[in-house]
């Protein structure tokens, strides 16, 4: 009798607690945007004079222009502006500020910067992502700088410092010879950008340490050097072995949560398929076979495809050799994956390339390489929101997703390049940006 008493009074409780936040939500001021024309996310075609009703941290929902507005309602008027869902960006770097070789290239990320420096340049490329319109990122990895990505990720949440909803990937995965540091005297005992496994229990036990600590996703390298051979192929070095992925697969997939796989090519690139891997990045070169077991495996693919255009070594030189066939062979791969209708996100490898670089780049590239403007935004909305695990939340504006919305001053399906120049940015339903009507940025509410 005792314990159904506990249960009833626990029903009760919980009962109780839904019916109070439902209070909350329904007493939530009630913000409604005119938007000139809106991009869903989701649909191929726009609708024009829409009503968006905002309240709370949610899309209430979606009207006609002619529908009534509440009295007390505060209104924005976007009624010449294009509004969009907040954007993604499937593939960033929150610690790392560019790789330039005149600055040390990669190695003085860790080697000169300093823990507390790199979490501060990190707040600034979360506060630049959010003012660019890129309402959530999925950062695959902290390149030396431990779980700081949490750390960013909680500062976010708890209203501290303004930034994108952060889905994090912590410190990465390699194996002995797989990763940078490289290239110093043997006898020094150097920092590595990841963690460093051999053998499927360290894999295992890797992926756990993670996974307690916070991570939403796995980050692991399947390949790492590459370079052309004397018949002119792109080669990639492999690096962990089936088994070894399939233990960290399976851990994650245990707890719910996805791995993605970095691999250019080759070998590499198979064991991430064969092992289970939830995505590609980069993909440089994937066959036509790999590719079809990507479609059937329902393997998601985030090409990063500017990133392989910059800082070029001259051509005469083993490295220009390789930079070239990278991005050769990556147009070539990535139009071969729009034929076959893989499942492609949005992602810039940001971080690696410098953070003061629009993040919005990347979309001319997709589109310069046939993928169509209507597309190019859904990899970067509803796309990567249903890898991400939040489909119905993220990249639509639609009854019950997250309020966020963003708005550009012309149409992006006519020219692609307008989403270089967001001007309007809601986050949670707060406006954290607005240049259509002057306002200063919203300081985060602590």
């Amino acid at each position: 009798m005792k314990r159904f008493g506990l249960l009833f009074l626990l029903v009760v409780l919980c009962v109780a607690d839904s019916f109070g936040q439902a209070q909350k939500t329904e007493t939530a001021p009630l913000t409604v945007i005119r938007a000139g024309t809106l991009i869903d996310g989701q649909s191929e075609t726009p609708r024009k004079h829409q009503l968006i009703f905002v309240r709370g941290q949610r899309i209430e929902k979606v009207a006609d222009g002619s529908s009534s507005i509440p009295a007390g309602a505060k209104t924005i008027d976007l009624s010449n502006a294009t509004v969009l869902p907040g954007l993604i960006d499937s593939h960033t770097h929150l610690f790392l500020w560019g790789e330039d070789p005149a600055k040390g290239g990669y190695d003085a990320n860790i080697l000169k910067a300093g823990i507390a420096l790199r979490a501060a340049r990190a707040t600034y490329a979360a506060k630049r992502a959010l003012e660019q319109g890129f309402t959530a990122l999925r950062d695959v990895e902290t390149e030396g700088a431990g779980y700081g990505d949490i750390g960013i990720k909680q500062a976010i949440e708890e209203g501290t410092i303004p930034g994108p909803r952060v889905f994090a990937s912590t410190r990465g995965i390699s194996t002995t010879g797989g990763y940078n540091l490289e290239g110093y005297a043997p006898e020094l005992v150097l920092p590595k950008g990841v963690q460093i496994v051999d053998g499927p229990v360290e894999a295992r036990k890797a992926a756990r340490e993670q996974l307690d600590h916070g991570a939403d996703w796995l980050k692991v390298y399947m390949t790492h050097r590459s370079w052309v051979d004397k018949q002119g192929h792109l080669i990639s070095q492999p690096t962990l072995t089936v088994e070894e992925l399939r233990a960290i697969v399976d851990e994650a997939h245990g707890w719910g949560k996805k791995v993605a796989c970095h691999a250019y090519n080759g070998e590499g690139l198979q064991r991430g398929l064969d092992g289970g891997c939830d995505s590609i990045e980069h993909g440089l070169d994937i066959s036509d076979a790999q590719i079809a077991q990507m479609a059937r495996q329902g393997t998601w693919y985030c090409p990063t495809l500017g990133v392989y255009y910059s800082d070029w070594a001259a051509a005469d030189t083993p490295e220009g050799q390789r930079d070239r066939a990278r991005a050769n062979l990556h147009e070539t791969t990535f139009q071969k994956a729009l034929k076959a209708n893989l499942k492609i996100v949005f992602g810039t490898d940001i971080g690696g390339i410098p953070w003061q670089q629009p993040i919005a780049e990347e979309f001319k590239w997709m589109v310069k390489l046939g993928m169509t403007p209507a597309a190019a935004i859904q990899a970067a909305t509803s796309r990567p929101a249903e890898m991400l695990g939040s489909k119905g939340e993220l990249g639509l504006v639609a009854e019950g997703a997250y309020a966020d919305i963003i708005a550009v001053g012309a149409d992006p399906l006519k020219d692609i390049g307008e989403l270089e120049k967001v001007k309007f940015v809601m986050k949670d339903g707060t406006v954290f940006k607005d240049d259509f009507h002057g306002a200063p940025p919203v300081a985060p509410a602590k």
